[in-house]
């Protein structure tokens, strides 16, 4: 990889994982846009431990609370963060089930097509305008109770659609069952956490069992991007959120997607 294509992947990557604008659209046309070839699984695994790093970063007040209410659950306790913990596990095992299936039988690589990226950019950012807009701002992330995570787990099986976007879903799911803003960003967040843990073990495990492993300097440097981007992303999106609306994501999405459909049915 030339050190610009390295750059670019790592800082799309950190920008894109957590707003809603869908970041394996971009993973997936960043390199048709500069005909680049595939970065690589090594590369991809690197910065997805970089993007991780910054979301357990970021929220390490409630990583730090969910690790210890497990042990206390283990202990037979069962406390705030054990229910945190418990919330977040739930929301996250529809989409560990359904992305095993797809992955396993190869249904994944079938999905990445610039039609399927730009029809599903268009579509769910209207739903997340709609969701946005429309819908009440009373819940609290202290009101999340287990049929609430488990609507919004069951959403974020439509982020293995490409260009839907994982964080998009989910906040588009939260706002819908009436959680503010800044809240719905919130659990979107802390369930990416054992979705990108889940992943990138699935991706390394298949990269170690094929001997291609090779971590270098390369790696590091995207890891480093990835995290470092993917913080500030994540600091501006929060702060932004305690004051505004998702509108401004939902117009980038409408764009992408228009452009898209031009250059496929053009």
């Amino acid at each position: 990889m030339s050190l610009l294509h390295l750059i670019v992947i790592a800082m799309v990557q950190g920008l894109t994982e957590f707003l809603p604008i869908s970041s394996s659209a971009h993973l997936i046309l960043v390199p048709l846009a500069g005909d680049w070839p595939d970065q690589g699984p090594t590369v991809d695994i690197a910065v997805h431990l970089g993007t991780l790093g910054a979301v357990m970063l970021y929220f390490r007040q409630d990583v730090g609370d969910m690790a210890l209410g497990l042990l206390n659950l283990l202990r037979g306790q069962f406390t705030p963060g054990g229910r945190l913990c418990l919330l977040i596990t739930l929301g996250t095992a529809p989409a560990l089930a359904a992305g095993y299936v797809l992955a396993s039988q190869g249904y994944a690589a079938q999905m990445r097509s610039p039609l399927i990226i730009a029809w599903a950019t268009v579509v769910f950012g209207v739903l997340l305008w709609a969701a946005d807009t429309w819908c009440l701002r009373l819940n609290r992330i202290d009101r999340l109770g287990y049929g609430g995570i488990l609507l919004i787990g069951l959403a974020q099986v439509l982020a293995l659609i490409p260009g839907t976007s994982r964080s998009g879903i989910t906040i588009t799911a939260a706002r819908g069952l009436g959680f503010e803003r800044e809240d719905a960003a919130r659990i979107s967040l802390l369930l990416s956490i054992p979705i990108i843990l889940a992943a990138g073990g699935y991706q390394g495990l298949e990269v170690v069992q094929s001997g291609q492993l090779a971590l270098g300097v390369d790696a590091l440097i995207a890891a480093a991007l990835a995290f470092v981007t993917a913080l500030l992303a994540i600091s501006w999106m929060m702060r932004w959120l305690r004051h505004a609306s998702y509108t401004p994501f939902v117009i980038y999405r409408l764009l992408l997607g228009a452009g898209l459909l031009i250059w496929v049915y053009g």
